[in-house]
């Protein structure tokens, strides 16, 4: 009798594990000064990428946000249809998405998005994608 209480008890269990309510939290922060993303998990330093910011003229805006949409191939109405592949869409319009002109990485260079290598953005997108949307949170500092 005990042992079928356990297996009972396992099976209901199971039915509200959801992989989600225990992911750990997703973090990138990206530092204007210093043109870096900082990837954390728990706390936990996995990736530091080059990216490139808004250029003079433009505002890639400060503060804290949850990702709001995923596109894997967006791209731009604003800019002339511009490519922005392994879009993370956090506040509006503005994402961090992965670029073709890689020679600008670590420097100041886009329209106000956070730009990344092709392989670094695809990584991100990839774990926000798995640990959803709202344990994504993306913080842009100076």
């Amino acid at each position: 009798m005990r042992k079928f209480f356990v297996v009972f008890l396992a099976i209901v269990l199971l039915q509200f594990y959801s992989p989600a309510a225990f992911a750990a939290n997703l973090v990138a922060r990206i530092s204007l000064s210093s043109q870096t993303m900082t990837v954390s998990q728990n706390g936990f330093v996995r990736y530091r990428w080059k990216v490139s910011t808004a250029r003079k003229g433009y505002v890639t805006p400060q503060g804290s946000w949850s990702a709001k949409w995923l596109s894997r191939d967006h791209r731009s109405r604003k800019y002339d249809n511009a490519p922005m592949p392994y879009a993370v869409f956090f506040n509006g319009g503005y994402a961090v998405h992965a670029t073709f002109d890689l020679k600008r990485l670590g420097r100041p260079a886009s329209h106000g998005c956070i730009r990344l290598h092709p392989e670094n953005a695809a990584e991100f997108f990839a774990l926000a994608s798995a640990y959803g949307l709202k344990n994504t949170k993306i913080v842009v500092t100076r």
